[in-house]
């Protein structure tokens, strides 16, 4: 504050524009408000006319209710809200739009003229009003049931706001992603956006399953929906329903990913890493997922009031949100099979997703609570899935891989084929092609890399290393499951000096360290000892390790540090454990290796999260040798 200065009011003017600051950065801004005042307004049509990317003109027309001649003034107030009338409407909000500063704020950097008119009405009103003066002017007009806003040379009075804006081009890009996101979250509700005069999106109301995956397919594009998984699962009054992309559809940007809140699109921390857990153990390495994914859960569990934009929400219970979320995409990508992948588009499909413990029912542990529900509901190693003319040329894989001491595992692995028969040659496939495996049966080894074989659609490739080794870490990790993480003692425990809250958390969550094979002392207000590790982690560094932990339990309530740390180590393993490139495999030994391919999660990737296999059909073959043309 100046020396002197006296505190005055800020004109109402003035106070406008500094909100304006806060909602309206450019025109995509001006879109979302409107949009979600549509919305709220019940309407099941909304038109948006565009012109010079938002800059020079930016109309958004609906057949909402309306608004009552006598609110229109009052609609363009600052704080005027139909939305809430008191606190306890403030902590269950389930409008959209509800603090009643955006018609305010728009109105202070535009041109802005609101017609409207409700159902009752004889005719419809409209109110004008310009930055400069903000009084607004009202008078009778013509329109139909419904309220159209109309906002034009934006920024015309704030000349340091306009310079700040992009490209025509960039603008309307932002504005229609804007466009986008609410066009996901209310499949109930028609959109239509031209730019120029020019048609960009046409999206009709989708009432159904069908109809709803062709609006994702026009939104996020139809490689999306033909590479995505649906997911639909309730638990302890949260749902969570919508599309994840498989690991083999990744970006090299996180530009496809949309999460809502109760209808309402965010970008969260907390879900962002619950996403990234989910992922982390099939995703090639700076990679990003893609998801259009709807939380659902009751409005008094959730703080949509943290940012003036409404992009952040905060959750009453951090922690269940997180487990819900980590644990229903884990074991959704877990489930994938190679039948999965090459079904017809998933998306479009009715599919029954398991709850309770089947859908990931599990906290902080992660995969290894995960890991020990598996072993119990396994299939027997010696009952293949499958049954055919085919079965001679198979052998199960041992039963002993998930059972025996972690350290003999690998070992098991390397002699993997050693039982299977040393020739055999390649069958053709049966006439009604109706008992065919999905990824099919060996043909042929190519280069002692890649295995070749023939399923109902065509020519398989697979990775025999890559391959191998997610079969190999996938039974180590269930291993490590059944036997739980043996504690290794420290010879001196280890000092580790901490703040109070992370000492308070490491004592809340001491149980938990122990079953990871770590025992921690409080030794003062600021100071932990290490007195053991766990045994598979003894030449990490336990001082940096139990500080990132403390940190993630902090800030989500949950960890992965400790799990990733042996996952590293298991892949390892597995690598070393699995058959390497250029061993020659006779014909069972390759059908072997597709049979337990389809029977193991996450076979679709190796441990880095590279593809450990593909189709070719016979459509891809044709038109590679120009037949039918």
């Amino acid at each position: 504050m100046s020396p002197g200065a006296r505190i005055q009011l800020l004109s109402p003017r003035l106070a406008n524009q500094i909100a304006a600051g806060e909602v309206v950065e450019r025109p995509a801004s001006v879109a979302k408000e409107l949009l979600e005042n549509s919305l709220d307004s019940g309407a099941r049509r909304i038109e948006v006319d565009v012109e010079q990317g938002g800059v020079k003109l930016l109309r958004v027309r609906d057949d909402g209710s309306g608004i009552a001649a006598e609110d229109l003034p009052l609609a363009l107030a600052r704080h005027a809200t139909s939305k809430i009338r008191d606190l306890e409407d403030l902590e269950r909000v389930a409008s959209m739009g509800f603090r009643g500063e955006a018609l305010a704020s728009i109105s202070s950097v535009s041109r802005l003229t609101l017609t409207s008119r409700t159902a009752d009405a004889e005719q419809a009103w409209q109110v004008e009003t310009e930055g400069r003066d903000m009084q607004p002017r009202v008078q009778p007009a013509a329109h139909p049931v419904g309220t159209s806003v109309e906002v034009r040379d934006l920024f015309f009075n704030t000349p340091a706001r306009r310079k700040f804006l992009r490209s025509e081009k960039t603008e309307f890009d932002h504005l229609q992603e804007v466009v986008k996101r609410l066009a996901l979250a209310r499949f109930d509700v028609a959109f239509h956006l031209r730019h120029n005069g020019k048609s960009i999106l046409s999206l009709h109301e989708a009432a159904d399953g069908a109809s709803q995956a062709r609006r994702v397919a026009a939104v996020c594009g139809a490689a999306f929906l033909e590479q995505a998984l649906p997911i639909e699962v309730e638990r302890n009054g949260l749902r969570l329903w919508g599309w994840v992309g498989l690991p083999t559809f990744s970006r090299s940007q996180a530009d496809l990913q949309y999460f809502y809140v109760n209808g309402r699109c965010v970008r969260d921390k907390l879900v962002a890493h619950a996403v990234r857990q989910a992922y982390r153990d099939v995703l090639y390495n700076g990679r990003h997922p893609t998801f259009v994914l709807f939380l659902e859960l009751d409005p008094a569990l959730v703080d949509v009031n943290v940012h003036p934009t409404k992009h952040e929400v905060r959750f009453r219970d951090s922690r269940m949100v997180h487990d819900f979320l980590y644990g229903t995409l884990h074991r959704a990508l877990g489930e994938v099979r190679p039948e999965d992948q090459l079904a017809a588009p998933p998306a479009v499909a009715e599919i029954v997703r398991p709850t309770g413990i089947a859908a990931g029912e599990f906290g902080p542990q992660g995969e290894i609570g995960l890991a020990a529900s598996v072993l119990e509901t396994a299939p027997a190693a010696d009952a293949p899935a499958w049954r055919g003319s085919h079965a001679a040329g198979y052998q199960a894989p041992r039963p002993a891989a998930s059972a025996l001491p972690l350290g003999e595992t690998a070992g098991v692995y390397r002699e993997y084929f050693a039982p299977l028969a040393e020739s055999a040659a390649p069958a053709p496939l049966p006439d009604g092609q109706g008992d065919v495996p999905p990824l099919g049966y060996a043909l042929a080894q190519l280069k002692g890399i890649y295995i070749l074989a023939e399923n109902r659609h065509g020519l398989v490739l697979v990775d025999m290393h890559a391959a191998h080794e997610r079969i190999t870490y996938e039974r180590l990790k269930l291993a490590m499951a059944s036997e739980g993480l043996s504690g290794q003692p420290l010879l001196v425990p280890e000092s580790l000096a901490v703040s109070e809250r992370e000492a308070d958390c490491a004592e809340e969550h001491a149980d938990w360290f122990r079953r990871l094979g770590f025992e921690l002392q409080r030794l003062g207000p600021e100071t932990l000892a290490i007195r053991q590790i766990p045994a598979l982690l003894k030449q990490a560094e336990a001082n940096r390790l139990v500080q990132d932990v403390l940190a993630d339990l902090m800030e989500y309530g949950t960890s992965d540090r400790i799990q990733a740390h042996l996952n590293e180590l298991l892949a390892t393993m597995a690598c070393h454990g699995s058959v390497r490139a250029n061993r020659r495999l006779t014909i069972p030994e390759m059908n072997a290796l597709l049979r337990d391919m389809e029977r193991t999660e996450r076979s679709g990737q190796c441990n880095h999260g590279r593809p450990t296999w593909t189709q070719l059909g016979m459509d891809d073959l044709d038109k590679l040798f120009l037949r039918g043309r």
